[in-house]
């Protein structure tokens, strides 16, 4: 009988090192990781999205293209295609080229940008500048000196254009009504002679602006910090049509150069400035699709790992950063995945969200429309903070040995890149999504781990400097990290979805 037992360890002991060594000696594991060190093609990617297609604002030809060219990828290497109607925006809109300078005393180019989703000007147009009034006796001073002017408003911008709509002009009116009480009630003699404080207007940057836009205007220019943000017209956009599209241009300006204007204007001198802006509108409404690619489990179709990032970008710059850096790893992760030759147990779906800076609304279409589908998804594995490196991933108890296995093959890809398993607590599921797709995930309960990012070679990387900014461009993502980040991705991905279960979620939410 000990004979015999002592046989049956040796037995589990074999088999149980068999599988430890499969594990991390898995062919498919070893082709790709092979394949992401000789021929990584994350930058490729990256360069077609950020230098062939550039800013992939929703609603423009850009990100339709973009979707096109990533659905053709996925069939071409052997993946199913799912283009999943999201939504729609009323009208698209493309940006062109543009430029401004400043004539008369003194010359310079000048350093803008505009909002997405707001008016061009028609032509070349040259006008002279003038400062906003700010008391209804100021517009009519100045009002007749209006027409053909390009006019400073004031307060700073945040990347988002003038509200136009009819709510804020009610806004505007009745500031402009409290401004007017105030300033009488100050004028009125004080019998009793007390001493009140100064008085001082409320402000709100272009607060005659309709007034301004009757008069004729060529458009307002408001003080921008450094980098120059430009997002999109989001208070009107829902409203407009092609028969009522903006038509005075919103001019975000450097804010070095906003104040050698304004002092020049403040002391009466002579300031022409001429702009070209080339911004376009077509009719709608336009739909947007998350591009889907599919690779079928083999054992267990119905259960999911997700994988991606968000597809569409301002179109101030070309979004290599945001989001390209995490459309085009996952997009190589794919390719790496499906060369490798394997069919993995679970189906792995490689989502490009359409929509995440118009509110995540590509994602959170999707859960909408696919609730019975959350509870069987493993893990959602969302890349959007920028062109780093994986190096650390946070894991709950519950999953703990399976990721442990999963994990370790990643030691072999890089020296330079150590990679870690963190102890994560449990937490509250969140009740709103936070910024990015994986939040209205989070809100489902489905787990979003995500790998923690370190600038490993300490090559100054600041995601800030680059968010939602003009130096959002393809030069700005960091190869090395990015390619590293594909290949970490596939195995990680792939392992998971490999596995003979579901990851357990005990303990990943609280009280779940």
């Amino acid at each position: 009988m000990k004979t015999f037992l002592n046989y049956l360890l040796i037995i589990t002991f074999v088999v149980s090192a068999f599988h430890q060594l499969n594990a991390q000696t898995d062919p498919a594991i070893e082709r790709i990781i092979e394949a992401g060190k000789t021929d990584n093609q994350a930058m490729q990617h990256l360069d077609i999205l950020s230098n062939r297609f550039g800013g992939r604002l929703v609603g423009s030809d850009a990100y339709e293209n973009a979707a096109d060219w990533a659905a053709s990828k996925f069939r071409e290497w052997g993946m199913e295609v799912e283009m999943d109607e999201a939504g729609s925006v009323p009208v698209g809109f493309n940006r062109g080229p543009w430029f401004g300078r400043m004539m008369g005393e003194e010359s310079m180019h000048l350093h803008f940008v505009t909002p997405s989703y707001t008016s061009g000007t028609k032509g070349v147009q040259r006008g002279h500048v003038l400062a906003e009034p700010k008391t209804r006796a100021e517009f009519e001073r100045m009002k007749g000196s209006l027409k053909g002017a390009w006019v400073l408003i004031t307060g700073k911008s945040n990347g988002f254009p003038i509200d136009y709509s009819e709510m804020a002009d009610i806004k505007r009116d009745s500031i402009i009504s409290a401004n007017e009480t105030a300033a009488s009630k100050k004028s009125t003699p004080n019998s009793s002679k007390t001493s009140q404080p100064e008085y001082k207007p409320a402000d709100e940057p272009a607060l005659f602006y309709r007034e301004m836009k009757e008069a004729g205007i060529l458009g307002i220019i408001q003080s921008a910090p450094v980098p120059l943000v430009a997002l999109y017209d989001r208070k009107n956009i829902g409203n407009m049509t092609f028969e009522n599209l903006p038509s005075t241009p919103d001019i975000k300006l450097e804010e070095h150069q906003y104040d050698i204007i304004y002092q020049m204007v403040k002391e009466r001198r002579q300031v022409i400035l001429e702009f070209d802006i080339r911004n376009h509108f077509k009719p709608g409404p336009v739909k947007y699709h998350n591009v889907i690619g599919i690779i079928r489990g083999s054992e267990f179709p119905d259960e999911y790992v997700i994988m991606g990032g968000h597809l569409d970008a301002f179109d101030v710059a070309t979004g290599g950063v945001d989001n390209g850096s995490g459309a085009s790893p996952s997009m190589e992760a794919a390719r790496l995945i499906m060369q490798s030759g394997v069919k993995p147990k679970r189906t792995i779906l490689v989502c490009l969200w359409a929509a995440e800076e118009f509110g995540l609304l590509g994602s959170q279409s999707w859960i909408d429309r696919n609730k019975e589908k959350l509870p069987r998804i493993s893990n959602m594995f969302n890349r959007d903070s920028g062109p780093l490196a994986p190096t650390s991933i946070s894991v709950s108890e519950a999953m703990w040995n399976d990721m442990e296995d999963i994990c370790k093959p990643l030691a072999s890809i890089n020296t330079d890149y150590p990679f870690i398993l963190k102890k994560r607590e449990a937490r509250a599921r969140p009740l709103k999504a936070w910024g990015t797709d994986s939040g209205p995930f989070a809100v489902e309960g489905v787990p979003t781990m995500s790998f923690g990012l370190e600038d490993v070679k300490g090559l100054n990387f600041s995601y800030m400097e680059i968010w939602h900014t003009e130096r959002d461009t393809y030069d700005k993502s960091i190869a090395v990290y990015q390619e590293h980040a594909a290949i970490v991705t596939a195995v990680v991905v792939y392992g998971i979805a490999n596995l003979g279960h579901l990851l357990p979620r005990d303990g990943y939410y609280l009280n779940e």
